[in-house]
């Protein structure tokens, strides 16, 4: 392991606990110092892609960014997980929220305007001074004490405009605003409206903006209660047509589907299904703290990678130009023929074309640059980046991972998902093998006259059936033979390879469980032990 990763400033070794999370931050944040930075200067990565990263981007808690049309839900869902307002909150059917509102946690509640917010060094907002005052006069950061603000910050964003709204303009560039959030969140959350499933141009460009980062993306089908089931097939079908032509991806994105308030159902057909989608979008937003040093890793592996190429474009470019005449002519013969240059680069390096920006912004942009003023290749710059992801990422990679397994799990708490997390409002309460948990008297005992009958008809021997005549019967439920071979383990509880009536009955229960769509437990809960072997395996525990 490193030495400069685990030493402090006084040169002792640091503690596990949070100094460890200290560790594993100041080895990312002396990577980025010590051999992407210096690449990033040499060739004004700063000036074409995004600003140098500070303290504060390394030390944040995971971010999440919230976009989506108007009156989807964005800032009810923020309400919704909080429990609780937050300053700058406003709710309503029309476009209410016109700033971005970073909700972040404080002691005190409060607001902290754009313009003071961006020279806090404490905050991971001060290069977002670059958009101006038209933008920083509609940003704010929103502070409460709130649990779950402990462990997360939430960014809520303008919705987005559709129809004539869009020739509004907003005085700063939309896009690369959520571009330059998206570089720095942990989960991008899109939110679509059932009866609001259009992709207006603007929307479709501020996805466009979060190219590169479709591993964060997250998709939300909100108010999906205000349609019926069949409703709700064809509304979801509708999404995914839309959003393929916007997303150029070969995977599907998760789509997370239900009704996102502390409000009644009004339809609830889909109960389930909905309890079942928060439970594993709560999970996905939980987890979040625990992947935070993985994430700033590979957020840094993928901003090395394109100072890499930004590079070598630049330094070719430099070295095209002609010494003394035809400047400005070779300027714009070399624009044109950047498409060329790329593959050029990509056959001389080696290189992917995905790690190459986008052609058309990259040609906008050195327009307004003397290339004879750009630096020549510095190798030594290079192999620095290639020295830090060929050997020192593997190492902190290593790192990280003693840290997740010597660390106890961090995981979002407070608000919504206290709700769920314990009790019988808990997701699968009640329900398939755990169902009968709370009552005295057997569950399988209900069911158990019905399946007796079928056990007198499997020719039992002194209260008991073979293995074959079990077999028989079991096998009508049409279950794999790995399925009902695991069921006959949990239900012959004597071990003997036969099964008495009770035995049979639970054998039936827990196909029923499995026929109903639920997982069969691994060992077998004391609920559904039956009653006449409930001595002899407490006897053998």
């Amino acid at each position: 392991m490193f030495s400069w990763l685990g030493r402090q400033a006084g040169g002792r070794e640091r503690p596990g606990g949070a100094d460890a999370v200290q560790t594993v931050t100041g080895g990312l944040r002396s990577l980025y110092l010590r051999k992407v930075l210096p690449l990033e200067e040499a060739y004004r990565f700063h000036e074409f892609h995004s600003p140098a990263l500070e303290d504060a981007d390394f030390e944040n808690k995971p971010m999440i960014l919230l976009v989506g049309q108007y009156s989807t839900g964005k800032t009810t869902f923020i309400r919704y997980l909080l429990e609780q307002d937050f300053p700058g909150m406003r709710i309503g059917p029309e476009p209410t929220t016109d700033s971005f509102i970073a909700v972040m946690y404080g002691d005190t509640e409060g607001s902290t305007p754009g313009n003071a917010l961006v020279v806090d060094p404490k905050k991971p907002f001060r290069k977002l001074s670059r958009f101006g005052n038209a933008f920083l006069n509609r940003f704010m950061c929103s502070q409460l004490p709130n649990q779950v603000l402990k462990s997360i910050s939430i960014i809520d964003s303008p919705g987005i405009l559709s129809g004539e709204k869009q020739r509004i303009s907003r005085g700063y560039d939309f896009c690369q605003v959520l571009q330059w959030f998206a570089e720095r969140v942990d989960r991008i959350i899109l939110l679509f409206d059932a009866h609001k499933l259009d992709i207006s141009d603007e929307f479709s460009e501020a996805i466009k903006a979060f190219r590169g980062q479709d591993d964060k993306i997250r998709v939300v089908l909100n108010k999906a209660d205000q349609v019926d089931t069949q409703q709700l097939m064809r509304v979801y079908g509708a999404l995914m047509w839309s959003l393929g032509k916007v997303i150029n991806t070969p995977e599907v994105l998760r789509v997370y589907i239900g009704s996102f308030w502390a409000q009644p159902l009004q339809n609830t057909d889909n109960r389930r299904l909905f309890e079942a989608e928060a439970q594993d979008l709560f999970r996905d937003i939980q987890s979040l703290p625990q992947k935070a040093a993985v994430r700033k890793l590979n957020d840094l592996i993928k901003r090395a990678r394109l100072a890499k190429v930004h590079a070598y474009i630049i330094s070719h470019l430099k070295k095209e130009m002609p010494s003394v005449f035809g400047k400005e002519n070779k300027k714009r013969e070399l624009i044109s023929r950047l498409p060329e240059i790329y593959i050029q680069l990509q056959r001389e390096y080696q290189i992917s074309a995905g790690d190459f920006p986008e052609v058309k912004a990259m040609q906008e942009q050195l327009e307004n640059y003397d290339f004879t003023k750009f630096h020549s290749l510095k190798p030594k710059l290079i192999e620095a980046v290639d020295n830090m992801l060929s050997s020192k990422i593997s190492s902190l990679m290593s790192l990280i991972s003693q840290e997740e397994t010597s660390m106890p799990t961090q995981l979002v708490q407070g608000g919504a998902f206290d709700g769920t997390a314990e009790g019988p409002f808990n997701q699968g309460y009640g329900e398939g093998a755990k169902e009968g948990a709370d009552e005295e008297e057997w569950v399988v005992a209900k069911d158990k006259p019905v399946y007796d009958e079928l056990f007198y008809t499997l020719s039992p021997v002194n209260g008991k059936i073979s293995g074959v005549n079990a077999k028989k019967e079991m096998v009508t439920s049409k279950l794999p033979n790995s399925v009902l071979g695991k069921i006959w383990k949990l239900a012959d509880c004597d071990c003997d390879g036969m099964l008495d009536e009770e035995e049979f009955a639970l054998a039936k229960h827990l196909i029923k469980i499995k026929l109903d769509g639920y997982e069969l437990p691994n060992s077998l809960p004391p609920h559904l032990v039956p009653p006449s072997h409930r001595k002899s395996l407490s006897k053998a525990d």
